[in-house]
């Protein structure tokens, strides 16, 4: 059997390739001079006091998000800055990216900020491009680890995850291990969202295939046998990956739709999925019940950066930079209104200054993985045409 998609496979890596082959004659300009002309050290060194004279003086700024939460950060920003108008737009990642690459190929108009996950493409592609300007809010330079800090500025960590409904399964999650996912007991009830359809879920089964050797221990932990491999199978995180596929695998196309499967309150025998481990902060609105499997065997999925950054081609840079130091939060324990919409649980903030929020799992007990963008950005290519050869 085969994995039962919701959806078209979505296969964007040649088309973004070739615009950003475009973008790499339409780059930044000269050290210091962005695309559209302006001195971005000048803006760099600009004090809080210096950016709000001069975003006011501009008026306006623009934002691609790749998350929703956006609108309120939005609200927020008007009661703060009532002279700047914000427009915000709601896009995700991977539509994002394309988007950037091609209004800058285009020299058309674009953004003034990106916050943006699905780190591999913007580190490795989108920065080096010139698409995307790194801006770190000078007072963030003492409560951001340096990992935080480059290439562009990190807002949060974000996840994708193993998720399970705690109503149905109220003394814990009921595997163990993610080899389990493969048995006849969860047989076309395990969801997730089209990895060839969104760079996250791309990201992480990418880092199952670069953590092939911990799969591996974790199948002969399950099984209590060695793997043995399918011909033409490199490793054991294509073995799981094929394993899950030929499971009937329910592939959508959105989180929302695997929260519902998953979360849903009144389901006996409700699946598993992966999904975001935020989202339980929905729970009580949406009448889920969302709960990380935090235990699994080697790991419930990835943990990674949702990054800011300025865009090249910013016709408001002073605006950009004052709505990235905004959305880094205050000097407050929670970080403000204006961190609010991401101090929440299942998010970990990246400034050291703040605690992780309660009713999670502390991000030191936390077993997801780090992701390694450019690793990840070496192999994905290669590990979206597999899944693409057992559907």
């Amino acid at each position: 059997m085969s994995a039962r998609a919701a959806i078209p496979v979505l296969a964007a890596a040649l088309p973004l390739t070739l615009v950003l082959s475009a973008c790499s004659s339409a780059g930044a300009g000269t050290t210091g001079t962005d695309a559209a002309g302006h001195d971005t050290q000048r803006y760099d060194a600009m004090s809080h006091e210096e950016l709000v004279a001069a975003a006011e003086e501009e008026g306006e700024v623009v934002v691609y998000s790749f998350t929703s939460r956006i609108a309120t950060v939005a609200e927020e920003f008007r009661k703060e800055y009532p002279g700047i108008a914000i427009t915000e737009h709601d896009i995700p990642s991977s539509e994002q990216i394309e988007r950037l690459a091609s209004e800058h190929a285009a020299g058309a108009s674009t953004a003034d900020v990106a916050y943006v996950s699905d780190a591999p493409v913007v580190v490795t592609q989108l920065i080096e491009e010139g698409v995307l300007l790194p801006y770190v809010p000078p007072r963030m330079d003492d409560v951001l680890p340096e990992e935080h800090k480059e290439p562009l500025v990190t807002n949060r960590l974000s996840t994708k995850v193993l998720m399970y409904n705690e109503e149905a399964h109220p003394d814990g999650a009921p595997v163990e291990n993610l080899w389990e996912l493969t048995s006849g007991a969860w047989e076309g009830r395990v969801v997730m969202v089209d990895p060839n359809g969104r760079g996250d879920y791309l990201d992480m089964v990418t880092e199952m295939v670069l953590r092939a050797d911990e799969m591996d221990a974790a199948y002969q932990e399950w099984a209590g046998e060695p793997l043995q491999l399918d011909d033409g199978v490199e490793n054991a995180g294509y073995q799981f990956l094929a394993d899950l596929y030929a499971n009937d695998v329910i592939l959508v196309d959105s989180t929302d739709a695997v929260n519902e499967a998953v979360g849903a309150t009144g389901q006996d025998n409700p699946p598993l999925g992966f999904t975001t481990y935020s989202d339980r902060r929905d729970n009580e609105d949406e009448g889920w019940a969302l709960q990380v499997a935090g235990e699994v065997a080697p790991a419930p999925g990835i943990i990674f950066p949702a990054m800011l950054g300025v865009t090249a081609d910013a016709q408001n840079p002073a605006a950009a930079r004052l709505l990235i130091d905004f959305m880094m939060g205050d000097d407050s324990a929670d970080g403000g209104p204006a961190y609010a919409p991401f101090y929440v649980p299942g998010d970990y903030p990246a400034r050291s200054d703040l605690q992780d929020p309660e009713g999670a799992l502390p991000r030191e007990e936390f077993a997801a993985w780090p992701i390694d963008p450019e690793e990840s950005a070496a192999v994905r290519g290669e590990v979206a045409d597999f899944l693409l050869t057992i559907q």
